[in-house]
């Protein structure tokens, strides 16, 4: 089953939330999206009924195993992606906006490409 864009950014937001707080609820989704309460509430609906998040008793929001790997996935091309832009010479913002935009649509294997040149580039840089 393909996973869309939206969902691949609500789970990624999760993750990035729950890298500085021990504790992600929907308003904290609203916050960091801009987006209202009644639509996190359907998306987060949705997230639970495709098993990528549970919310307990306490409406903490958390991401089951599928739920995390699809994030982790979205947020690694997001960073590494962000980081080769700056690396070209894009400022740090339009970047991360940029990388945000294209980290959904890069296939797999021109990912694992542009990754290796990041690293590889990386790497002589800090020979040198």
């Amino acid at each position: 089953m393909a996973v869309t864009e939206a969902v691949e950014n609500y789970l990624e937001t999760i993750y990035i939330l729950s890298l500085s707080k021990p504790e992600v609820h929907a308003i904290d989704i609203c916050n960091h999206l801009g987006y209202s309460r009644p639509t996190v509430s359907i998306v987060l609906r949705q997230l639970k009924e495709k098993k990528y998040v549970t919310v307990n008793e306490d409406n903490h929001i958390f991401l089951t195993q599928s739920g995390l790997e699809i994030a982790q996935h979205i947020y690694e091309r997001h960073v590494i992606l962000t980081k080769m832009l700056v690396s070209l010479g894009v400022p740090e913002v339009l970047a991360q906006e940029d990388a945000c935009k294209i980290e959904h649509d890069l296939s797999d294997e021109t990912f694992d490409a542009i990754k290796r040149h990041y690293h590889e580039e990386h790497e002589n840089r800090a020979d040198t």
